[in-house]
């Protein structure tokens, strides 16, 4: 097995096997994997940093079984930062990605993916984030983006700022910032209550059922992640696909795009992207919104 040692913001990282294809369909290496991540690092810290990881590895490539893990391997170097949080029996302790060096030696782990919390390492009971996942029942991303739309208008009508992402997988994902005056508690009421009425104005189209033979061709509104210890995939994430999609920010005209899909960027296009355009979610935390006058409006519109 080949090692070769990379200096990364001041950390000897040991990089193992570089040659291992973890992407058949697409011919990319880990070697391909560790470099797009200290690439997007610039961009991709300010969306991670500060908050809990689960990691999902693909030891063996994509097309093999891989596995999500919580809790740092005991052998991960003392640089990389934990977090040891509180769990229903016992901790986590989390590993929280602060550098490009972390992500770079978790990629040599063969960690394709990366979940977050919805919530800071330092209050971890109240989430700065609530995300809605529109996950669709086929192939018709046309419907997804019709969904977005809806969702996007209930929320800005309740005094709510959204940011958009598709996930490299087959939906989309509504984030909305928090001012953490709220804790899960509240942020999952509402998230759900959301649903309800999305569900309730194009049933034909959306639905909350959780047993997917209940669907039918139906969008799923899914606010499930809206809880203590649940995740979402993180922006500029690589998913676990084929041609090595990437879970990517957009602006909300995008949308318009006929082009647009799921995994419309990839580990090989997704710089040029960068190249020509500003991350779409640089300004996210100044758009943070108290929950509670939110949730008050909400009330009145579905009375």
């Amino acid at each position: 097995m080949s090692t070769q040692i990379a200096e990364v913001g001041g950390h000897d990282v040991k990089l193992s096997n570089p040659d291992k294809v973890l992407f058949p369909g697409a011919g990319l290496t880990k070697a391909d994997l560790i470099e797009y991540y200290e690439r997007i690092a610039p961009a991709m810290l300010p969306h991670v940093a500060e908050r809990p990881l689960s990691l999902v590895r693909y030891p063996n490539g994509i097309e093999a079984e891989g596995f999500m893990q919580k809790n740092a391997s005991d052998y991960f170097p003392d640089w990389i930062r934990r977090a040891r949080l509180a769990k229903q029996e016992g901790a986590v302790d989390h590993v929280v990605a602060g550098d490009a060096a972390t992500l770079v030696y978790l990629a040599n782990q063969a960690c394709v993916t990366f979940h977050i919390g919805l919530s800071r390492v330092e209050r971890v009971d109240h989430p700065d984030r609530m995300v809605i996942d529109l996950d669709p029942s086929d192939d018709d991303f046309a419907k997804v983006k019709r969904a977005s739309r809806e969702a996007r208008a209930l929320l800005e009508e309740v005094g709510l700022v959204t940011f958009l992402q598709i996930t490299g997988s087959r939906g989309l994902h509504i984030w909305v910032p928090l001012d953490r005056s709220a804790d899960f508690d509240q942020v999952r009421d509402f998230a759900s209550r959301v649903a309800e009425l999305l569900s309730a104005r194009r049933p034909r189209e959306l639905t909350t059922a959780q047993r997917k033979a209940k669907r039918g061709d139906r969008v799923f509104v899914d606010v499930a992640r809206n809880a203590y210890a649940q995740t979402a995939v993180a922006p500029y994430s690589v998913r676990a696909r084929p041609q090595a999609p990437v879970a990517t920010p957009i602006d909300w005209a995008e949308l318009d795009d006929p082009k647009l899909g799921p995994q419309r960027y990839t580990i090989r296009n997704l710089f040029r992207r960068l190249g020509r355009k500003q991350d779409p979610w640089a300004a996210i935390d100044r758009h943070a919104r108290a929950l509670e006058p939110a949730h008050q409006r909400l009330r009145r519109l579905a009375s």
